[in-house]
């Protein structure tokens, strides 16, 4: 792993020789029982490989680089910081950061505070920001210095981190004070937080229907989904076996599972990857940015095995000029869409395996994987990759995926529709990995779980054997001449013209049909000069390809060609934002 940088943590940050690495015991608790709490993770890691790197924070002018030991000693700090600040359990701490040692920092010392993170998206507009922070409650703001102007204006406190790591960032500063008020106590200073049912992240959806929602999720489920990442996602219990030991030194085998940070850690708690990672012994490194040179620089001399992204990201990675087939074995973890034949292709090419996830915010991020079968290497890969788009199985910590219908006449009872992969039906799900409830919002998280199970909003079929594929989001369905034309299947198709790179497909109202279906399209840069100023021609010879594999009713009655597609700060293309576009039209 090629960290080159010299750097000395702050002395502050160094932890005592005698430092005892558990939280103070609970009294009138069981023996055969302890409240699940992913802080559990980080003292674990402390004591197992405290001279192991943890975080990585290489590509910015103040580089720095944490062990788990000294990591660890600076959570303690933040939490003794918060605690002196006034945080007393149960309170929210907003952060408003990239990724960066400051929001990795949170989410641990805010739990260990035993107050609620807030984590906030960037790519915010201040007004939705306010909004965020008054309807939140936050008491408190951890701010990166780029991000001031999303708070100005605000009454509330916040401390802002320069991302140097030095002493004099009033970051720094603020962690250095916490360890004075603790006194040494360390981390018996602090009682175990009783309740795993208790409150442990509010995260904000999209609000792309109006205002956003809180989303309240606990510090058993964030356990519970870490664990299944680790173990689902990462692969880990499996990518180990396939090393040969015997040909890596003990040094080399600590280095195994490296993380790079690609999936913002503001959505949705990062997936629960701020834990997973722990869990795992793995190293992080932080990108603040997603940064196509950083990413290969870092597969091609870092040694990295894991990361996440949106299918939208893994386009970028494959087409960029430093993409090459890697020594090592990375798998990429996707979601938000399915992979595409051409980019599982080019993947696989590079040596990256990809790992189809699917789940939402209200789901601690994934919660389903698609499980790979003996019987795919022997598919074509537009055989394979029609597989691999579906939804698959859910988790092994998480309660079975179902897809339902609603029985109106007997109180909403959710029905389950044939596994005959035709009949559609709504996902639904229950169990360990779905949050706790809508913040300050009853009547939300009834009708979210109406029913007596989390209703996705997402419309997919049951399968013979048993995965589930969604078909479209209940609000994206086009409905043509009375036909159902799913916009997600329209998209998987139209994206096998060897020239289109990206598609994004809405309903436009249309004067016979209701409504039918329009693509905007983006070419592959290779491809982008061949049909200068013939876009129209393309647009014909897409509609004739469509209509190759596509019912007439889903094909796409009107095809433009974009320069790019608006997208949200994960990757994901942003519908609301072209169905605004053929609202004008």
């Amino acid at each position: 792993m090629a960290f080159n940088f010299p750097f000395n943590p702050t002395p502050q940050s160094i932890p005592p020789d005698d430092t005892l690495l558990r939280l103070r015991y609970l009294e009138n608790v069981p023996v055969h029982f302890h409240p699940l709490n992913p802080l559990s993770f980080l003292l674990r890691a402390a004591r197992v490989y405290p001279d192991k790197i943890a975080i990585a924070h290489p590509n910015v002018e103040h580089p720095v680089y944490y062990t788990f030991a000294v990591w660890t000693q600076r959570i303690q700090n933040l939490t003794y910081a918060l605690i002196k600040f006034g945080i007393n359990p149960g309170d929210r701490v907003a952060v408003i950061a990239p990724n960066s040692p400051l929001i990795a920092d949170a989410h641990f010392g805010v739990l260990a505070a035993r107050a609620v993170l807030c984590p906030i998206n960037t790519r915010l507009k201040p007004h939705e920001v306010t909004y965020i922070l008054e309807h939140s409650g936050s008491k408190l703001i951890l701010v990166d210095h780029e991000y001031i102007h999303l708070v100005k204006g605000t009454n509330i406190p916040c401390i802002i981190s320069q991302d140097t790591g030095r002493v004099g960032d009033p970051y720094e500063t603020f962690l250095s004070d916490g360890r004075y008020f603790g006194q040494e106590k360390g981390w018996q200073g602090f009682p175990a937080e009783a309740d795993e049912n208790a409150p442990a992240v509010l995260c904000y959806t999209s609000g792309t229907t109006g205002r956003p929602k809180g989303v309240i999720t606990t510090l058993r489920g964030s356990y519970l989904a870490a664990i299944a990442n680790a173990h689902e996602c990462q692969c880990v219990l499996f990518q180990l076996v396939r090393y040969d030991f015997s040909k890596l030194e003990f040094k080399d085998q600590l280095l195994i599972l490296t993380f790079l940070r690609v999936l913002p850690m503001f959505h949705a708690a990062g997936w629960t990857f701020p834990w997973a990672n722990v869990f795992a012994f793995a190293t992080q490194i932080t990108l603040r940015t997603v940064n196509y040179t950083h990413i290969w620089n870092h597969f091609i001399r870092s040694n990295v095995t894991h990361y996440c992204g949106a299918p939208t990201v893994q386009v970028g990675v494959v087409n960029d000029p430093l993409a090459r087939k890697l020594p090592q074995k990375v798998t990429a973890v996707i979601a938000g869409a399915a992979p595409t034949p051409h980019l599982i292709a080019e993947l696989e090419k590079k040596g990256i395996n990809p790992v189809h996830v699917y789940g939402l915010t209200l789901t601690y991020g994934p919660f389903t994987r698609n499980y790979a079968q003996p019987s795919w290497p022997s598919l074509t890969l537009e055989q394979r990759s029609k597989l691999m788009a579906r939804q698959g199985h859910a988790f092994a910590t998480a309660q079975e995926v179902r897809v339902v219908y609603t029985d109106e006449k007997y109180n909403d009872t959710l029905v389950d529709v044939p596994r005959d992969g035709k009949t559609l039906g709504e996902i639904v799900t229950s169990g360990n990995i779905v949050m706790k409830e809508y913040f300050n919002d009853p009547e939300a998280t009834m009708k979210a779980f109406r029913g007596g199970g989390f209703r996705t909003g997402d419309l997919a079929v049951w399968n013979p054997d048993g995965t589930v594929s969604i078909l479209d989001r209940s609000k994206d369905i086009i409905i043509s001449g009375g036909e159902n034309a799913s916009s997600l299947a329209i998209e998987q198709e139209l994206v096998t013209h060897p020239h289109v790179l990206e598609v994004c497909v809405v309903a436009r109202q249309h004067s016979k049909w209701g409504e039918r279906p329009m693509a905007f399209v983006t070419l592959h840069p290779q491809h982008v000069t061949r049909w200068a100023g013939r876009n129209h021609e393309f647009e014909k010879e897409l509609k004739e390809h469509a209509k190759t594999r596509l019912p007439g009713f889903a094909c796409p009655e009107w095809v433009e060609v974009v320069p790019e597609l608006p997208k949200t700060s994960t990757g994901k293309i942003l519908k609301s934002e072209m169905r605004k576009v053929v609202a004008k039209l």
